[in-house]
């Protein structure tokens, strides 16, 4: 088939059928974070100041909602929160308690 100048068009490129071939997934980050809600965990807080809690929830932004929550500055326990909303920007990183 041409068009009016002559020219054909390109042949149409086949796809032979391949059985699709992944990598096995590595855990990442998701994984992880999936794995330990409900689980306490230690948040620790770009200010070094570390929430020890159950993780209840969180979202893309790591935005972290805690049960049972204690706050340790300098190792000391200094508070006692309960229910607790640690917004992502401020958390340095996660850390399963065992």
């Amino acid at each position: 088939m041409s068009d009016t100048n002559g020219v054909s068009p390109p042949p149409a490129q086949e796809h032979p059928e391949q059985a699709e071939q992944h990598e096995p997934e590595l855990p990442g980050p998701g994984a992880f974070l999936k794995s330990v809600v409900g689980q306490e965990v230690v948040v620790r807080l770009n200010s070094g100041v570390d929430y020890r809690g159950v993780l209840s929830c969180l979202d893309g932004y790591m935005n972290i909602a805690l049960e049972q929550t204690e706050e340790y500055v300098n190792g000391t326990k200094t508070n006692e929160y309960g229910d607790a909303f640690v917004r992502g920007n401020n958390v340095l990183y996660i850390s399963k308690v065992n």
